[in-house]
């Protein structure tokens, strides 16, 4: 239910559809990337969620923190790459892929060993995150509330439907990637395109000495 998750408070959920965003910003930018945005607050909540649920000394705060981080470092790093190598940025961006898909399972695996419940797709619950996912920037800050107040099922759960999102980002990027792979080939074939167009340009005469020649010749007696 709603009153799980809200805070008592009717906002506006974010209705920023009227302008969608791409689905890439320009090279480098990963800050405006919408699943960078989302694996850090996922980071945000692993931190806090592994310091205080699981036991001191457990080597699950160690791996779901590493993990979190992992997807959130590989998409900024996978975007700076991407300036230079396509490459290189489809791998970054799968490691990150498979790193949120590690954390997914340990929130899963913390439900299932204490018996908690695990939100179905379609409950109100799991239905609520959305919303919440809409508002841009995403931060933290709007999760807060729930991160610091209500019960670990809870937030365990929300960090399921939030990774959810995340990994559906990823995905729509690695598409996009791989397609302008396919179509513009990487750095180094761009390069040796931009050499072969040079050299072929400059082997032509250019138009204004083939007509000057031309020119010449009509006026010989």
């Amino acid at each position: 239910m709603k009153e799980i998750l809200a805070d008592g408070k009717n906002g506006n959920h974010g209705k920023n559809e009227a302008h969608p965003r791409p689905i890439l910003p320009p090279r480098g930018d990963y800050q405006a990337l919408l699943s960078f945005q989302k694996a850090e607050v996922v980071y945000d909540i692993t931190f806090r969620f592994a310091h205080q649920y699981l036991s001191r000394g457990d080597r699950t705060i160690d791996q779901m923190i590493q993990s979190a981080r992992s997807g959130k470092k590989n998409i900024l790093e996978g975007s700076k790459a991407g300036l230079t190598s396509k490459m290189t940025e489809i791998k970054l961006t799968n490691v990150a892929r498979a790193s949120l898909e590690e954390l997914l399972d340990d929130y899963r695996d913390f439900l299932r060993a204490r018996d908690l419940p695990l939100w179905p797709k379609n409950s109100k619950e799991a239905l609520y995150a959305p919303g919440l996912g809409r508002r841009e920037p995403q931060t933290f800050e709007i999760y807060r509330q729930i991160v610091e107040t209500r019960p670990a099922a809870v937030v365990a759960n929300l960090a399921i439907c939030l990774i959810h999102q995340t990994n559906y980002l990823i995905d729509r990027q690695l598409q996009r990637l791989e397609q302008d792979f396919l179509k513009q080939g990487g750095l180094r074939e761009r390069m040796t395109r931009a050499r072969l167009e040079a050299r072929s340009a400059a082997r032509q005469p250019s138009h204004n000495s083939h007509s000057s020649h031309h020119s010449h010749g009509d006026a010989d007696p």
